[in-house]
């Protein structure tokens, strides 16, 4: 296994991490550490595209295998943040559709022996969409030392969750739509019987 195949399963396990520091009640530092594991974990999935393009390492299983650390990742931010109040439950069921349907999609392409690679759009909702969750992580990790420094800026009028975190959570569930009917729209033959 190359080292991009191995920093995306790298963050299948950081993702579990995360979920464990982020699920656990009273853990002392636990948001930080959450945050630490998410962003590092969400910087693997920059690193490794970048590796695998730089040393033509590209192969099928990271096509069809970065894409999804990538959705376990992201859903399991979101889901945690729909737990912990901060992002609607309901946008969450929209962005764990759209990543299922894309999900089903390449299953049918590779049925079919097509490998489907992320394209340019679906890459701009995974970017923001880690913005989005690294804010609120960032706002739960503010409650402990390590980051308390950071507890004034969420107070600003523009800078806290009534207007910048609302409006990331409202971008992110736009591109998550929109990439999704794109991405639909782009292999619509393998819907068709014919």
């Amino acid at each position: 296994m190359n080292l991009p195949n191995q920093l995306t399963v790298a963050r299948l396990v950081l993702t579990f991490v995360f979920v464990a520091l982020l699920s656990i009640d009273g853990l002392p530092y636990g948001g930080t550490a959450a945050l630490i594991v998410f962003s590092i974990a969400a910087y693997t999935d920059f690193l490794d595209g970048h590796l695998a393009r730089k040393h033509s390492l590209i192969t099928n299983f990271g096509k069809l295998m970065d894409p999804l650390a990538d959705k376990i990742l992201m859903c399991a931010g979101f889901v945690l943040l729909a737990c912990l109040n901060f992002i609607p439950a309901w946008i969450v069921i929209v962005i764990l559709s759209r990543e299922f349907l894309v999900t089903g999609l390449r299953l049918l392409a590779t049925a079919e022996g097509v490998v489907l690679a992320a394209d340019s759009l679906g890459k701009y909702k995974t970017i923001f969409q880690i913005v989005t969750v690294i804010y609120f992580l960032l706002m739960i990790a503010a409650r402990e030392p390590l980051f308390q420094w950071l507890n004034p800026v969420f107070d600003l009028p523009l800078l806290g969750p009534a207007r910048l975190g609302l409006l990331l959570i409202w971008v992110s569930l736009a591109l998550t739509l929109i990439s999704g009917l794109s991405y639909v729209w782009k292999n619509r033959k393998l819907l068709s019987d014919g």
